[in-house]
């Protein structure tokens, strides 16, 4: 399982409708507005990095969105269950 992490940022006026898409991606678990650089962090869960890009992919698409950033969750050994 891979999780990933995108950052957006949204059109002023916009927050309300990008998160209504945003919750509708199948993937994204969930959407948080955030304060600071970005408006909104997509915690995305994914079986392989395909599917989450296809995911990130979805979310560059939603009216409104500006810019994103992704980061991908990487467990170091010491991480391990």
């Amino acid at each position: 399982m891979l999780i990933g992490f995108t950052m957006m940022n949204v059109n002023r006026g916009a927050e309300y409708e990008v998160w209504q898409e945003l919750v509708k991606i199948s993937g994204v678990t969930r959407a948080v507005h955030v304060f600071g650089e970005f408006d909104y962090v997509a915690i995305i869960e994914a079986n392989e990095l395909s599917e989450l890009n296809r995911v990130v992919d979805d979310i560059k698409l939603i009216q409104g969105v500006t810019t994103t950033r992704t980061f991908v969750e990487h467990q170091l050994p010491f991480m391990k269950k």
